[in-house]
């Protein structure tokens, strides 16, 4: 920062990490300060208020839209911490002029891991023993209980995460396929997965991944039909995005045992609300709170690059991970 100029102002409005250091670091050396918001969760109102006058936003579930944007003004430049920015307008944003960016590429392990310990969870219904452990000690959770190598794993969006899962499970499952139709063919090879479209994926996965994006085009691919058109006695695992499936249609799939199991991390509304109470509460339901993508390393490299994605746009430049890099010459 030169002489005269202005100290920049960035802010957080959605709080959930232990320290903020790297972020303060980062912006001071690039001559701004950070403010955190520590008003309430869901006050759109009170976010916009505490984000007028500033040059940049750090997000992680506030709806930003053109709304938003009226009320808070000024903004130059936003980072949604995470790989999903759906709740980001980024036509408005560009309209304003504001550079946004994500942060790409990271928790690839954390989440495959995750996906990967709810499949086994579900299979070994560890819900139901651990409730049963001085009821029925001894007893298996279940009267039928498959095993990983002879089932057949199908993974929706090969992308980096449905990658890092199929490379774990090839040793696991019978078999692996994959549903990607943005993929290249090449790396079905390289990563020995058998490429297929959806309803193959549904009719024959005995356990289903989900791994892609939140588009016009997944929101609710997982409806009351997909449900019946899966495989009787599969599981579904979805640490992708919540609205990607229809939560009355997957209540309905367990609770008429058409489905073996479901894990799920993340939900239509986060936390669930009290509607959700009989699907959270079934037996056959292994649920998180939408920590799939957390591990002590994943964390830190999200909040520094989330850092380093802020200093560089504040600066003028257009990084990697920019979700509107053409309207800025990138």
């Amino acid at each position: 920062m030169t002489a005269g100029e202005a100290m920049k102002r960035v802010v957080v409005i959605d709080t959930g990490y232990d320290l903020y250091d790297q972020e303060e670091a980062w912006l001071g050396e690039a001559g701004a300060s950070l403010s955190v918001f520590e008003g309430g969760r869901h006050d759109r109102e009170a976010k916009a208020a505490f984000c007028r006058g500033a040059d940049g936003v750090f997000v992680r579930w506030t709806e930003i839209d053109g709304a938003f944007l009226d009320m808070a003004g000024g903004i130059k430049a936003l980072v949604r911490y995470g790989v999903g920015y759906d709740n980001v307008d980024i036509g408005e944003a560009t309209r304003r002029g504001i550079r946004v960016c994500n942060v790409q590429g990271y928790a690839t392990h954390s989440v495959s891991d995750h996906a990967l310990a709810l499949i086994l969870a579900c299979l070994r219904g560890l819900r139901v023993g651990q409730s049963q452990l001085r009821s029925d000690y001894g007893a298996p959770p279940f009267d039928m209980m498959p095993e990983l190598k002879d089932l057949t794993l199908g993974i929706l969006g090969l992308g980096r995460i449905g990658g890092a899962l199929c490379s774990k499970a090839q040793s696991l499952f019978q078999r692996v396929i994959a549903c990607d139709p943005y993929i290249a063919a090449e790396r079905f090879v390289t990563l020995h997965a058998t490429p297929c479209d959806f309803d193959t994926l549904l009719r024959e996965s005995d356990v289903l991944s989900v791994h892609c994006n939140l588009t016009d085009e997944t929101r609710g691919c997982f409806s009351e039909a997909a449900f019946a058109r899966m495989r009787p006695g599969g599981i579904l695992i979805n640490t992708a995005r919540g609205p990607i499936m229809d939560e009355d249609a997957l209540l309905a799939a367990l609770n008429r045992d058409h489905l073996y199991g479901a894990g799920i991390d993340v939900w239509c509304d986060e936390p669930p609300l009290a509607n959700r109470d009989a699907l959270l509460s079934h037996p056959r339901l292994v649920g998180t709170g939408h920590y799939a993508w957390f591990s002590s390393p994943a964390s830190r490299e999200l909040q520094r690059r989330a850092a380093e994605n802020m200093v560089a746009m504040l600066r003028g430049g257009v990084p990697e991970d920019c979700l509107n890099a053409e309207a800025f010459g990138g």
